[in-house]
């Protein structure tokens, strides 16, 4: 998922968020909801905006999809710019572009 960071805040581009589907995927819809309970703003068609508060609880909920063997790396790994450093709370499920 592509990620840019603005004023401590983690910016999650809106085209690469799970979509939650009516009668989809129960593991997807978990995931959607998940990442919708800890961000601190979540609009539909909007980038999703995470608290530096929360980006530990984010890595781990992140972790534990990317273990569970159902999403791929594309789902589960936050891609900053080569330009951005990673912030510490994030290295283990981040890399770069």
């Amino acid at each position: 998922m592509r990620v840019y960071l603005e004023d401590d805040l983690l910016y999650i581009n809106q085209e690469d968020l799970p979509h939650y589907k009516k009668g989809g995927s129960i593991v997807r819809n978990s995931y959607f909801w998940a990442l919708k309970s800890i961000s601190c703003y979540s609009r539909r068609g909007q980038d999703w905006e995470f608290d530096a508060v929360v980006w530990v609880a984010l890595c781990r909920m992140l972790l534990s999809f990317a273990e569970s063997g159902y999403l791929g790396d594309s789902e589960t790994l936050l891609e900053f710019d080569v330009d951005t450093p990673i912030p510490q709370a994030l290295r283990s499920v981040s890399t770069w572009l």
